[in-house]
Protein backbone atom coordinates (compact mmCIF):
# COMPACT_ATOMS: atom_id res chain seq x y z
CA UNK A 1 0.00 0.00 0.00
CA UNK A 2 1.26 3.43 -1.09
CA UNK A 3 2.06 5.98 1.39
CA UNK A 4 -1.33 8.09 -0.21
CA UNK A 5 -3.10 5.23 -0.16
CA UNK A 6 -2.30 5.24 4.15
CA UNK A 7 -3.00 8.93 4.12
CA UNK A 8 -6.51 8.60 2.61
CA UNK A 9 -7.63 5.94 4.56
CA UNK A 10 -6.75 7.23 8.08
CA UNK A 11 -8.13 10.78 6.97
CA UNK A 12 -10.98 8.91 6.04
CA UNK A 13 -10.47 7.16 9.69
CA UNK A 14 -11.16 10.35 11.38
CA UNK A 15 -13.76 11.76 9.51
CA UNK A 16 -15.55 8.67 10.73
CA UNK A 17 -14.44 9.17 14.35
CA UNK A 18 -15.56 12.35 13.93
CA UNK A 19 -18.89 12.05 13.08
CA UNK A 20 -19.86 9.39 15.43
CA UNK A 21 -18.37 11.42 18.11
CA UNK A 22 -20.39 14.74 17.18
CA UNK A 23 -16.98 16.66 16.76
CA UNK A 24 -17.73 17.16 13.22
CA UNK A 25 -21.49 18.33 12.20
CA UNK A 26 -22.90 15.31 8.68
CA UNK A 27 -23.94 18.41 7.35
CA UNK A 28 -24.07 22.09 7.15
CA UNK A 29 -27.50 23.47 8.10
CA UNK A 30 -28.65 26.13 5.84
CA UNK A 31 -28.99 29.56 7.05
CA UNK A 32 -31.81 31.85 6.15
CA UNK A 33 -31.61 35.32 4.14
CA UNK A 34 -34.68 37.86 3.42
CA UNK A 35 -34.69 40.18 0.33
CA UNK A 36 -37.06 42.93 -0.19
CA UNK A 37 -37.97 43.41 -3.64
CA UNK A 38 -39.31 47.37 -4.46
CA UNK A 39 -41.74 46.62 -7.70
CA UNK A 40 -42.31 49.08 -10.33
CA UNK A 41 -46.08 49.09 -10.37
CA UNK A 42 -49.55 47.34 -10.09
CA UNK A 43 -49.82 46.90 -13.45
CA UNK A 44 -52.44 43.66 -14.00
CA UNK A 45 -54.15 44.40 -10.69
CA UNK A 46 -57.72 43.06 -10.22
CA UNK A 47 -58.38 45.84 -8.38
CA UNK A 48 -60.04 49.03 -8.97
CA UNK A 49 -60.17 52.57 -6.55
CA UNK A 50 -63.70 52.40 -7.86
CA UNK A 51 -64.22 49.23 -5.82
CA UNK A 52 -62.37 49.74 -2.62
CA UNK A 53 -65.30 47.33 -0.51
CA UNK A 54 -63.07 44.65 -2.21
CA UNK A 55 -59.82 45.09 0.13
CA UNK A 56 -60.69 47.67 2.69
CA UNK A 57 -63.18 46.72 5.77
CA UNK A 58 -66.86 49.17 5.67
CA UNK A 59 -65.42 50.63 8.80
CA UNK A 60 -61.87 51.41 7.15
CA UNK A 61 -63.97 53.34 4.18
CA UNK A 62 -66.35 55.12 6.83
CA UNK A 63 -63.30 56.46 8.56
CA UNK A 64 -61.98 57.81 5.26
CA UNK A 65 -65.18 58.96 3.99
CA UNK A 66 -66.13 60.80 8.04
CA UNK A 67 -62.56 63.17 7.51
CA UNK A 68 -63.24 63.30 3.66
CA UNK A 69 -60.13 61.63 2.56
CA UNK A 70 -59.78 60.02 -0.93
CA UNK A 71 -58.39 57.00 -2.05
CA UNK A 72 -55.10 56.56 -3.94
CA UNK A 73 -52.78 53.87 -5.97
CA UNK A 74 -51.44 53.10 -2.72
CA UNK A 75 -54.27 51.57 -1.29
CA UNK A 76 -54.33 49.13 -4.12
CA UNK A 77 -52.86 45.42 -2.97
CA UNK A 78 -50.00 44.51 -4.48
CA UNK A 79 -49.99 43.24 -8.53
CA UNK A 80 -51.15 39.21 -8.11
CA UNK A 81 -49.77 39.13 -11.74
CA UNK A 82 -46.34 39.87 -10.12
CA UNK A 83 -46.75 37.67 -6.97
CA UNK A 84 -47.51 34.99 -9.50
CA UNK A 85 -44.62 35.32 -11.57
CA UNK A 86 -42.33 35.31 -7.92
CA UNK A 87 -43.72 31.77 -7.49
CA UNK A 88 -43.68 30.52 -10.39
CA UNK A 89 -39.70 31.92 -10.05
CA UNK A 90 -39.95 29.27 -6.75
CA UNK A 91 -39.51 32.23 -4.39
CA UNK A 92 -41.09 32.10 -1.19
CA UNK A 93 -43.21 35.71 -0.57
CA UNK A 94 -43.24 36.21 3.60
CA UNK A 95 -44.53 39.77 3.48
CA UNK A 96 -46.30 42.10 1.52
CA UNK A 97 -46.79 46.23 1.89
CA UNK A 98 -49.17 47.80 -0.94
CA UNK A 99 -48.14 51.02 0.58
CA UNK A 100 -44.70 50.43 -0.50
CA UNK A 101 -45.20 48.12 -3.36
CA UNK A 102 -42.76 45.55 -1.96
CA UNK A 103 -42.56 41.86 -0.94
CA UNK A 104 -40.16 40.27 1.73
CA UNK A 105 -38.64 36.99 -0.12
CA UNK A 106 -36.91 34.55 2.19
CA UNK A 107 -34.50 31.59 1.40
CA UNK A 108 -31.45 29.96 1.84
CA UNK A 109 -29.97 30.83 -1.45
CA UNK A 110 -28.96 34.31 -1.17
CA UNK A 111 -27.35 34.28 -5.30
CA UNK A 112 -30.59 33.10 -6.02
CA UNK A 113 -32.81 35.80 -4.13
CA UNK A 114 -31.33 38.54 -5.49
CA UNK A 115 -31.60 37.07 -9.08
CA UNK A 116 -34.86 37.50 -9.06
CA UNK A 117 -33.76 41.45 -9.56
CA UNK A 118 -33.59 40.76 -13.09
CA UNK A 119 -37.56 40.48 -13.42
CA UNK A 120 -38.89 43.37 -15.07
CA UNK A 121 -41.14 43.98 -12.87
CA UNK A 122 -38.67 44.42 -9.77
CA UNK A 123 -36.91 47.58 -8.98
CA UNK A 124 -34.89 47.37 -6.34
CA UNK A 125 -33.40 44.18 -4.30
CA UNK A 126 -32.45 45.19 -0.41
CA UNK A 127 -30.62 42.30 1.56
CA UNK A 128 -32.59 42.94 5.10
CA UNK A 129 -32.25 39.68 7.20
CA UNK A 130 -29.62 37.20 7.40
CA UNK A 131 -29.97 34.98 10.03
CA UNK A 132 -27.57 34.93 13.06
CA UNK A 133 -24.79 31.81 13.17
CA UNK A 134 -26.89 31.29 16.62
CA UNK A 135 -30.58 31.61 17.03
CA UNK A 136 -32.52 30.76 20.01
CA UNK A 137 -35.79 30.75 20.08
CA UNK A 138 -37.95 32.51 22.79
CA UNK A 139 -39.09 30.01 25.16
CA UNK A 140 -41.93 31.29 27.12
CA UNK A 141 -41.78 30.77 30.95
CA UNK A 142 -43.80 27.92 31.58
CA UNK A 143 -47.09 28.74 33.74
CA UNK A 144 -47.00 27.45 37.27
CA UNK A 145 -50.05 28.84 38.63
CA UNK A 146 -53.11 30.07 38.19
CA UNK A 147 -53.70 33.85 38.04
CA UNK A 148 -54.97 35.86 40.32
CA UNK A 149 -57.38 38.80 40.81
CA UNK A 150 -55.77 42.14 41.00
CA UNK A 151 -55.12 43.08 44.76
CA UNK A 152 -54.81 47.09 45.61
CA UNK A 153 -56.70 49.44 47.54
CA UNK A 154 -55.49 52.63 46.13
CA UNK A 155 -55.52 53.21 42.20
CA UNK A 156 -52.18 52.32 41.19
CA UNK A 157 -52.67 54.14 37.87
CA UNK A 158 -54.21 57.71 39.12
CA UNK A 159 -50.93 59.53 39.14
CA UNK A 160 -50.55 59.01 35.33
CA UNK A 161 -53.60 59.37 34.36
CA UNK A 162 -53.57 62.59 36.21
CA UNK A 163 -50.43 63.73 34.77
CA UNK A 164 -52.19 64.61 31.83
CA UNK A 165 -55.31 65.60 32.54
CA UNK A 166 -56.91 62.40 31.11
CA UNK A 167 -58.87 62.21 34.50
CA UNK A 168 -61.13 65.00 32.95
CA UNK A 169 -62.40 62.79 29.97
CA UNK A 170 -63.09 60.02 31.85
CA UNK A 171 -65.35 61.66 34.38
CA UNK A 172 -67.12 62.89 31.14
CA UNK A 173 -67.85 59.53 30.23
CA UNK A 174 -65.75 59.36 27.67
CA UNK A 175 -63.34 56.76 28.17
CA UNK A 176 -62.57 55.52 24.50
CA UNK A 177 -66.28 53.71 23.60
CA UNK A 178 -66.59 52.96 19.89
CA UNK A 179 -62.79 53.71 19.11
CA UNK A 180 -61.00 50.65 17.58
CA UNK A 181 -57.21 50.57 18.49
CA UNK A 182 -54.09 48.27 17.33
CA UNK A 183 -51.38 47.83 19.71
CA UNK A 184 -47.85 46.85 17.06
CA UNK A 185 -46.01 45.00 19.48
CA UNK A 186 -43.81 41.51 20.05
CA UNK A 187 -45.66 39.36 22.24
CA UNK A 188 -49.07 39.17 24.73
CA UNK A 189 -47.72 36.76 27.19
CA UNK A 190 -50.36 35.29 29.37
CA UNK A 191 -52.92 37.98 28.35
CA UNK A 192 -55.59 35.18 27.22
CA UNK A 193 -55.17 33.96 31.30
CA UNK A 194 -55.03 36.88 33.24
CA UNK A 195 -57.98 37.78 34.31
CA UNK A 196 -57.97 41.76 34.12
CA UNK A 197 -56.61 41.46 30.55
CA UNK A 198 -58.91 38.49 29.36
CA UNK A 199 -61.79 41.09 30.20
CA UNK A 200 -60.56 43.40 27.48
CA UNK A 201 -63.15 44.66 24.29
CA UNK A 202 -60.42 42.08 21.94
CA UNK A 203 -61.54 42.28 18.95
CA UNK A 204 -59.04 39.76 17.90
CA UNK A 205 -55.20 39.21 17.42
CA UNK A 206 -52.96 38.70 13.94
CA UNK A 207 -49.30 37.86 13.48
CA UNK A 208 -46.98 39.18 10.93
CA UNK A 209 -43.66 38.12 11.76
CA UNK A 210 -41.62 34.95 9.79
CA UNK A 211 -42.11 32.45 11.04
CA UNK A 212 -45.43 33.23 12.71
CA UNK A 213 -45.61 31.77 16.45
CA UNK A 214 -48.18 29.59 17.08
CA UNK A 215 -49.77 31.72 20.13
CA UNK A 216 -48.96 35.37 20.56
CA UNK A 217 -49.76 35.19 23.84
CA UNK A 218 -46.78 32.75 24.48
CA UNK A 219 -44.63 34.84 23.22
CA UNK A 220 -42.43 38.11 24.41
CA UNK A 221 -44.56 40.12 27.46
CA UNK A 222 -44.09 43.50 26.49
CA UNK A 223 -47.24 44.14 24.70
CA UNK A 224 -48.95 42.77 27.12
CA UNK A 225 -47.59 45.12 29.86
CA UNK A 226 -48.20 48.42 27.21
CA UNK A 227 -51.96 46.66 26.44
CA UNK A 228 -52.93 46.83 30.23
CA UNK A 229 -51.56 50.23 30.34
CA UNK A 230 -54.99 51.45 27.86
CA UNK A 231 -57.15 48.52 28.01
CA UNK A 232 -57.58 47.59 31.82
CA UNK A 233 -60.08 48.51 34.17
CA UNK A 234 -60.29 47.03 37.77
CA UNK A 235 -61.92 50.10 39.17
CA UNK A 236 -60.24 51.67 42.13
CA UNK A 237 -57.12 49.75 41.83
CA UNK A 238 -56.06 49.70 37.90
CA UNK A 239 -57.53 51.98 35.28
CA UNK A 240 -56.11 52.14 31.69
CA UNK A 241 -56.18 54.98 29.83
CA UNK A 242 -59.19 53.98 27.20
CA UNK A 243 -60.50 50.73 29.10
CA UNK A 244 -63.42 51.03 26.95
CA UNK A 245 -61.93 50.96 23.38
CA UNK A 246 -61.79 48.01 21.45
CA UNK A 247 -58.52 46.19 20.71
CA UNK A 248 -56.92 44.70 17.80
CA UNK A 249 -53.08 42.54 19.14
CA UNK A 250 -50.84 43.18 16.19
CA UNK A 251 -47.44 40.98 16.68
CA UNK A 252 -44.86 42.39 13.91
CA UNK A 253 -41.71 42.33 16.28
CA UNK A 254 -39.39 39.17 15.98
CA UNK A 255 -37.85 39.35 20.02
CA UNK A 256 -34.99 37.13 19.02
CA UNK A 257 -33.60 39.21 16.32
CA UNK A 258 -32.65 42.82 15.05
CA UNK A 259 -32.97 43.39 11.59
CA UNK A 260 -34.29 45.71 9.00
CA UNK A 261 -37.15 42.79 7.72
CA UNK A 262 -38.71 44.20 10.75
CA UNK A 263 -39.76 46.96 9.24
CA UNK A 264 -42.05 44.93 6.41
CA UNK A 265 -43.64 43.06 9.38
CA UNK A 266 -44.67 46.80 10.67
CA UNK A 267 -45.48 47.67 7.37
CA UNK A 268 -47.77 44.99 6.86
CA UNK A 269 -49.30 44.95 10.63
CA UNK A 270 -49.93 48.71 10.07
CA UNK A 271 -51.51 48.29 6.33
CA UNK A 272 -54.04 45.04 8.34
CA UNK A 273 -54.81 48.18 10.58
CA UNK A 274 -56.02 49.93 8.44
CA UNK A 275 -57.78 48.00 6.37
CA UNK A 276 -59.20 46.64 9.43
CA UNK A 277 -61.00 50.11 10.62
CA UNK A 278 -58.25 50.97 13.08
CA UNK A 279 -58.39 54.73 14.58
CA UNK A 280 -55.40 54.61 16.74
CA UNK A 281 -51.86 52.71 16.83
CA UNK A 282 -50.13 52.14 19.68
CA UNK A 283 -46.43 51.41 18.39
CA UNK A 284 -44.10 51.25 21.46
CA UNK A 285 -40.82 49.53 19.43
CA UNK A 286 -38.10 51.63 17.87
CA UNK A 287 -35.05 50.74 16.02
CA UNK A 288 -31.51 52.04 14.86
CA UNK A 289 -28.78 48.97 15.51
CA UNK A 290 -29.49 45.48 14.04
CA UNK A 291 -27.84 42.52 14.48
CA UNK A 292 -25.43 42.96 11.39
CA UNK A 293 -24.07 46.32 11.63
CA UNK A 294 -23.99 47.24 7.66
CA UNK A 295 -27.91 47.87 8.45
CA UNK A 296 -27.27 50.71 11.51
CA UNK A 297 -28.75 53.46 10.82
CA UNK A 298 -27.28 57.28 11.15
CA UNK A 299 -28.58 60.14 12.50
CA UNK A 300 -28.61 61.11 8.60
CA UNK A 301 -31.25 58.56 8.73
CA UNK A 302 -34.11 60.33 10.85
CA UNK A 303 -35.94 62.46 8.39
CA UNK A 304 -39.12 60.67 7.72
CA UNK A 305 -38.12 59.58 4.34
CA UNK A 306 -35.33 57.58 4.37
CA UNK A 307 -35.96 54.78 6.02
CA UNK A 308 -39.21 52.12 4.96
CA UNK A 309 -40.53 52.11 8.23
CA UNK A 310 -40.83 56.23 8.77
CA UNK A 311 -42.70 56.66 5.36
CA UNK A 312 -45.31 53.74 6.12
CA UNK A 313 -45.80 55.79 9.28
CA UNK A 314 -45.76 59.22 7.40
CA UNK A 315 -48.63 57.72 5.50
CA UNK A 316 -51.18 57.20 8.28
CA UNK A 317 -52.95 60.38 9.33
CA UNK A 318 -53.66 60.82 5.21
CA UNK A 319 -55.22 57.27 5.85
CA UNK A 320 -56.86 58.69 8.66
CA UNK A 321 -54.88 57.00 11.42
CA UNK A 322 -53.70 58.35 14.23
CA UNK A 323 -49.90 56.86 15.05
CA UNK A 324 -48.32 57.41 18.71
CA UNK A 325 -45.16 55.69 18.72
CA UNK A 326 -42.51 55.50 21.61
CA UNK A 327 -39.39 58.12 21.42
CA UNK A 328 -37.14 55.48 22.49
CA UNK A 329 -35.01 54.53 25.81
CA UNK A 330 -31.51 56.29 24.39
CA UNK A 331 -31.11 58.84 26.29
CA UNK A 332 -28.13 57.28 28.59
CA UNK A 333 -26.19 55.63 25.45
CA UNK A 334 -24.21 56.90 22.85
CA UNK A 335 -26.84 56.86 19.92
CA UNK A 336 -29.08 59.06 22.24
CA UNK A 337 -31.50 60.09 19.63
CA UNK A 338 -34.96 58.67 18.95
CA UNK A 339 -35.83 55.15 17.12
CA UNK A 340 -37.42 55.10 14.07
CA UNK A 341 -39.96 55.96 12.98
CA UNK A 342 -40.48 58.18 15.47
CA UNK A 343 -38.72 60.66 12.98
CA UNK A 344 -42.08 60.19 10.89
CA UNK A 345 -44.22 62.68 10.20
CA UNK A 346 -47.45 63.64 11.21
CA UNK A 347 -47.56 61.27 14.18
CA UNK A 348 -47.20 61.86 17.85
CA UNK A 349 -44.00 60.62 19.45
CA UNK A 350 -43.91 60.31 23.25
CA UNK A 351 -41.33 60.38 25.62
CA UNK A 352 -40.80 59.58 29.59
CA UNK A 353 -41.13 61.64 32.17
CA UNK A 354 -41.34 60.84 35.91
CA UNK A 355 -44.22 61.59 38.11
CA UNK A 356 -42.91 65.48 39.15
CA UNK A 357 -42.53 66.09 35.20
CA UNK A 358 -38.79 65.50 35.17
CA UNK A 359 -37.61 64.17 32.14
CA UNK A 360 -36.20 60.57 32.60
CA UNK A 361 -32.30 60.18 31.75
CA UNK A 362 -33.10 56.94 29.90
CA UNK A 363 -36.03 59.33 27.37
CA UNK A 364 -34.54 59.34 23.48
CA UNK A 365 -34.15 62.73 22.98
CA UNK A 366 -34.68 65.01 18.82
CA UNK A 367 -34.72 66.84 16.98
CA UNK A 368 -34.97 65.04 13.70
CA UNK A 369 -32.21 65.41 10.98
CA UNK A 370 -34.49 67.86 9.11
CA UNK A 371 -35.19 69.81 12.27
CA UNK A 372 -38.84 69.00 13.18
CA UNK A 373 -39.06 68.87 17.24
CA UNK A 374 -39.25 65.86 18.67
CA UNK A 375 -40.29 64.17 20.84
CA UNK A 376 -43.88 65.43 20.45
CA UNK A 377 -45.01 65.58 23.66
CA UNK A 378 -44.21 63.20 27.21
CA UNK A 379 -46.41 61.38 29.75
CA UNK A 380 -44.96 59.11 32.21
CA UNK A 381 -42.89 56.49 31.67
CA UNK A 382 -40.77 56.70 35.05
CA UNK A 383 -42.65 54.14 37.46
CA UNK A 384 -45.18 53.69 35.27
CA UNK A 385 -47.75 51.09 36.10
CA UNK A 386 -48.52 48.11 34.38
CA UNK A 387 -49.64 44.16 34.69
CA UNK A 388 -46.39 42.06 34.40
CA UNK A 389 -46.43 38.75 33.00
CA UNK A 390 -47.38 37.30 37.06
CA UNK A 391 -50.44 39.33 36.63
CA UNK A 392 -49.81 41.68 39.15
CA UNK A 393 -49.42 45.53 39.30
CA UNK A 394 -45.65 46.65 38.99
CA UNK A 395 -43.84 49.80 38.36
CA UNK A 396 -41.56 49.96 35.01
CA UNK A 397 -39.40 52.36 33.12
CA UNK A 398 -39.47 53.22 29.27
CA UNK A 399 -41.13 55.32 26.73
CA UNK A 400 -42.80 52.16 25.28
CA UNK A 401 -44.98 52.86 28.47
CA UNK A 402 -45.59 56.38 28.18
CA UNK A 403 -46.98 55.84 24.55
CA UNK A 404 -49.55 53.82 25.74
CA UNK A 405 -50.61 56.43 28.31
CA UNK A 406 -51.03 58.71 25.33
CA UNK A 407 -52.57 56.54 22.69
CA UNK A 408 -55.74 56.02 25.14
CA UNK A 409 -55.87 59.64 25.69
CA UNK A 410 -56.02 59.67 21.96
CA UNK A 411 -59.14 57.32 21.39
CA UNK A 412 -60.65 59.22 24.59
CA UNK A 413 -60.55 62.38 23.15
CA UNK A 414 -61.68 61.50 19.99
CA UNK A 415 -64.57 59.70 21.59
CA UNK A 416 -65.39 63.48 22.67
CA UNK A 417 -64.56 64.80 19.17
CA UNK A 418 -65.71 62.84 16.60
CA UNK A 419 -65.93 65.28 14.20
CA UNK A 420 -62.18 65.63 14.05
CA UNK A 421 -59.91 64.57 11.76
CA UNK A 422 -56.12 62.40 12.35
CA UNK A 423 -54.26 65.49 11.49
CA UNK A 424 -56.34 68.05 13.66
CA UNK A 425 -56.00 65.77 16.86
CA UNK A 426 -52.52 65.29 16.56
CA UNK A 427 -52.24 68.77 16.03
CA UNK A 428 -54.66 69.70 19.39
CA UNK A 429 -52.77 67.59 21.17
CA UNK A 430 -49.20 69.08 20.61
CA UNK A 431 -50.99 72.69 21.39
CA UNK A 432 -51.84 71.29 24.61
CA UNK A 433 -48.35 70.95 25.58
CA UNK A 434 -47.30 72.72 28.50
CA UNK A 435 -43.78 73.88 26.12
CA UNK A 436 -45.51 74.37 23.18
CA UNK A 437 -44.32 77.99 23.25
CA UNK A 438 -40.85 76.88 23.66
CA UNK A 439 -40.51 72.99 22.69
CA UNK A 440 -36.94 71.54 23.06
CA UNK A 441 -35.24 68.41 21.82
CA UNK A 442 -35.53 66.87 25.32
CA UNK A 443 -39.91 67.48 26.47
CA UNK A 444 -40.63 68.71 22.48
CA UNK A 445 -44.03 70.24 23.04
CA UNK A 446 -43.96 68.99 27.20
CA UNK A 447 -46.71 67.18 28.98
CA UNK A 448 -50.47 67.35 27.34
CA UNK A 449 -53.17 68.48 28.88
CA UNK A 450 -56.34 66.30 27.53
CA UNK A 451 -58.93 68.16 30.05
CA UNK A 452 -58.04 71.62 28.32
CA UNK A 453 -58.10 70.05 25.39
CA UNK A 454 -61.70 69.17 25.80
CA UNK A 455 -62.79 71.95 27.75
CA UNK A 456 -61.78 74.98 24.55
CA UNK A 457 -63.39 72.63 21.87
CA UNK A 458 -66.72 72.58 23.83
CA UNK A 459 -66.46 76.21 24.46
CA UNK A 460 -66.67 76.39 20.56
CA UNK A 461 -69.43 74.93 20.03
Amino acid sequence: MTLVSKTYLFLRFLLVIGFLLGVLPLETEARRYMVRLNLSDKHGTRYSLQHPEAFLSQRALERRARQHLSLDSTDLPVSQVYLDGLAARGANVVSKSKWNNSVLVCGDSLPFLKSLGDLPYVLKTELVYIEPDSLKPFECPRRTKTFDELKGDDDATREQLEQIHLNALHKAGFRGKGILVAVLDGGFQYADHIPALKRINKVGERDFVFPPSHNIYREHSHGMKVLSVMAVHEKGIFEGSAPEADYWLLRCEQTETESRSEEDFWAAAAEFADSAGVDVINSSLGYSEYDDEEQNYGYRHLDGHTMMISRMASMLARKGIVLVCSAGNSGNDQWKKITIPADAFDVLTVGAVTSDGENTAFSSVGPTADGRVKPDVMAMGGYCSVINAEGEISQQNGTSFSSPLVAGAVACLWQALPEKTASEIIELIRRSGDRYNWPDNIYGYGIPDFGKILEQEKKKL
